[in-house]
Parts: C-alpha cells; sequence; structure tokens
C-alpha cells in the first residue's frame, strides 16, 4: 500500500512538472521516470535482494545521482541542488553494504528509499514556484548557459 502511494504522489509530481515546469522541471520529471522505468524493469528480471550489495539498484542510483547533479551544475534553479543531495545519499547505503556485510537488510532498504519519499513535494512546490514567476511576469532563465558575449568587454581591451 506505501509503495502504491508513492507511486501515485510521484505521478502526479511527474505530471504537474511535464505539464507546468519549465525546463529544469521537465528535466526532473524526465530523470525520475527514467529511474522508475529502469527500477520497474529490474524487478521484472532480479529477484529483491537486500542481503548483499545491490547491484542492480547501485546502477540506478548512479545514474540518478549523476543526473540531478548534472541538473543543479546547469539549472537556473535552487532546487535541484537538494533533490541531488537526496540522489547521492542511497549512495551511502551501497557504500555501507559494500563496506559492512554485517547492516541489516531493512536498515539497508530504508537507506536506500527513505530520501525518494521528498523528492515528488519538492518537484511540485518547484513547479508551482515556476508558474508564480511566470504569473509575476518575472523572467528568469531555466539554464545556466557560458557563452563569451556574456562577458562585458571593458575598454582597454
Amino acid at each position: 500500500m506505501r509503495m502504491a502511494f508513492f507511486l501515485a504522489f510521484l505521478l502526479v509530481a511527474l505530471g504537474y512538472a511535464a505539464w507546468r515546469g519549465g525546463g529544469p522541471e521537465r528535466a526532473m520529471a524526465a530523470i525520475a521516470l527514467t529511474m522508475v522505468g529502469a527500477d520497474k524493469m529490474l524487478h521484472a528480471f532480479v529477484p529483491v535482494e537486500f542481503a548483499s550489495l545491490d547491484t542492480g539498484h547501485l546502477a540506478i542510483d548512479l545514474f540518478g545521482a549523476t543526473a540531478t547533479t548534472l541538473l543543479a551544475l546547469f539549472a537556473h534553479r535552487f532546487w535541484p541542488m537538494c533533490v541531488a543531495v537526496l540522489h547521492i545519499l542511497p549512495l551511502l547505503a551501497h557504500t555501507s553494504r559494500f563496506l559492512d556485510v554485517e547492516i541489516h537488510p531493512a536498515a539497508y532498504l530504508t537507506m536506500q528509499v527513505a530520501t525518494s519519499w521528498l523528492v515528488p513535494p519538492i518537484l511540485i512546490l518547484a513547479t508551482w514556484r515556476h508558474q508564480r514567476r511566470l504569473a509575476r511576469g518575472d523572467s528568469e532563465p531555466s539554464w545556466y548557459i557560458s557563452s563569451r558575449r556574456s562577458i562585458p568587454r571593458t575598454a582597454n581591451r
């Protein structure tokens, strides 16, 4: 029941972000959807096992941490930094499992999934704030774009 509630909550957040979000919010929706799809495919072929290092979820978590870190680096928003941290934390679970094989399987599972519950409300709030900026007429870029033209030139050059 808990998993169904989480997936429903996540799908609402992803749908809202895809429908009303800016570029970073839509990118986060795509990242999360990719991770959920990869998780479903993993469980279709590999039984869930938390008694040893879970290499399938490690791969999914590495993708999530890398993708959200890149999002945080290029998005002209603050919230992707928080989401990147939330996706890096499960890597600590895998590291803990790798270093200490005596960690309880329930603790390993909790360390992997607990932070994911914070992603949907952050994404909903980020999309709502984006809509508020648009309603106020604020013009804020979605992405940091480096270019030589954006560097002011001085008269001495």
